[in-house]
């Protein structure tokens, strides 16, 4: 029997173009509200990966995302937080889109339909067993995802995927399979509504957990984060001065002095020990 993609079937509202604003919202967040259900079940999948991940990258791997179009974008997008929300480089979570850096702002013809181009592109990055491969499609049937997959699942690569239709070609391809399924879309195929929320939950939980469990954050304060801006400047002095209770200007400086939160509070305290 042929693959059935949910993320295809008929929306379940009719006569869209006739329904007056209030009712179009009512509807999108009536069918938003699945979503986070359909995540919810998927908790011990995602259990597992983050599980392997960590284990992987407490041994020196990386975690790479690929995908296509709104999948490819929301992995770029994650990757790209992890640098100044924890401190971590940039070599650390890397995402991959089909067609490059250019399809972030526009589409790129047929992109996605080469099965080898990503494993080709993960090679030039030097992918090997310590590290970790997330396939995003919501469809699940995306060449480009597919192919790298396989691949790398040969090669010892951790790999999971998430797809928003379940038992896809792609799950087939990975390890593990994130398969929050969140029914047909409001307009019909539009996979950057309610799929594309799905995924970048996912992967909201996936790298939070994973920070976490590697030590990035300190009670429920992002410690390590990067004071790119006035606003994070001032969060950090704040974190520092209810950890040391100490006043506002004193706690800047010490946050400037050192660069991080984690580096100011830990370097007080030496000094306090040595002065004791």
């Amino acid at each position: 029997m042929a693959f059935q993609k949910i993320t295809e079937q008929e929306s379940l509202y009719k006569d869209l173009d006739k329904k007056p604003v209030r009712e179009l919202l009512e509807d999108i967040n009536r069918e938003d509200r699945k979503v986070a259900e359909a995540v919810g079940k998927e908790i011990p999948k995602i259990e597992q990966l983050v599980t392997g991940l960590v284990e992987r990258m407490r041994r020196g791997g990386r975690l790479f995302y690929i995908g296509a179009g709104t999948s490819g974008r929301l992995g770029v997008l994650d990757a790209s937080e992890i640098p100044p929300t924890y401190g971590m480089p940039n070599t650390l979570v890397i995402g991959l889109i089909a067609g490059g850096d250019h399809a972030l702002r526009n589409p790129v013809e047929a992109a996605e339909d080469d099965p080898e181009k990503a494993w080709a592109e993960l090679q030039r990055h030097g992918i090997n067993e310590k590290d970790t491969l997330v396939g995003i499609a919501a469809s699940g049937t995306t060449p480009y995802v597919i192919g790298a997959l396989r691949r790398a699942r040969a090669a010892g690569v951790l790999t999971a995927s998430i797809s928003c239709n379940p038992d896809s070609p792609m799950a087939e391809a990975a390890e593990i399979a994130i398969e929050p399924v969140v029914g047909p879309e409001y307009v019909t195929g539009s996979t950057r509504m309610k799929s594309g929320t799905a995924q970048k939950m996912v992967l909201n939980m996936i790298t939070t957990s994973t920070m976490i469990q590697l030590g990035r954050v300190k009670g429920n304060r992002m410690v390590n984060m990067q004071l790119t801006n006035q606003k994070l400047v001032d969060r950090g002095t704040r974190m520092i001065m209810e950890e040391l209770r100490l006043g506002y200007d004193e706690a800047k400086q010490l946050l400037l002095l050192h660069g991080s939160v984690r580096e100011a509070v830990d370097s007080y305290h030496r000094e306090w020990r040595l002065n004791q």
